[in-house]
């Protein structure tokens, strides 16, 4: 884990459309740096439902989750995205009760899904963040995006394939 971490904030939800996957888009608070996490649906759902501000009747995972916590008298302090490893984002939710901590392994989606119910800070290790709108720096970890499904990677053949023109080939001579 980094020892310079940023507090960010959540600068919107997207679908990429080359992974047809939700990307949540954290950004940070004092400045321009951002961080693109590619996140399953479910997740993407609990963020959103959150961000606007929706309730259900009764409590989504998120929502229990929160309930557990605060039954313990405890509160989430804050969530840290700290690593890259292996093309795996890991993060930490860090709760506290009365003079105890804990820090709590978790994925990144789940704890910025907690961290909005608790409105607890979000942070980031510092060298996860890449400047907006330029690409990855060399010597920074790329961020990865998910693997493409068989379905997709045809799907870019196909595309790749039809772009093509005939005269980029030259003449074929036996």
């Amino acid at each position: 884990m980094s020892d310079s971490i940023v507090e960010v904030r959540i600068s919107g939800l997207a679908m990429d459309e080359r992974t047809n996957s939700p990307v949540v888009l954290l950004k940070e608070a004092e400045g321009s740096r951002v961080l693109p996490i590619w996140i399953g649906e479910s997740e993407a759902k609990a963020i959103a439902l959150e961000l606007a501000g929706k309730k259900f009747a009764r409590p989504l995972t998120h929502d229990l989750l929160m309930a557990v916590i605060e039954g313990l008298h405890a509160r989430v302090e804050r969530v840290v995205i700290s690593e890259l490893k292996d093309n795996t984002f890991f993060a930490v939710i860090l709760l506290v009760r009365e003079t105890e901590f804990a820090s709590i392994d978790a994925r990144p989606s789940d704890c910025i899904a907690l961290a909005l119910r608790a409105k607890a800070a979000i942070f980031v290790a510092e060298e996860l963040l890449v400047d907006e709108g330029s690409p990855v720096e060399e010597g920074r970890p790329a961020i990865p995006a998910p693997p493409l499904s068989e379905e997709q990677r045809a799907a870019e053949l196909r595309r790749y394939l039809e772009s093509l023109d005939p005269e980029d080939f030259g003449k074929f001579n036996p």
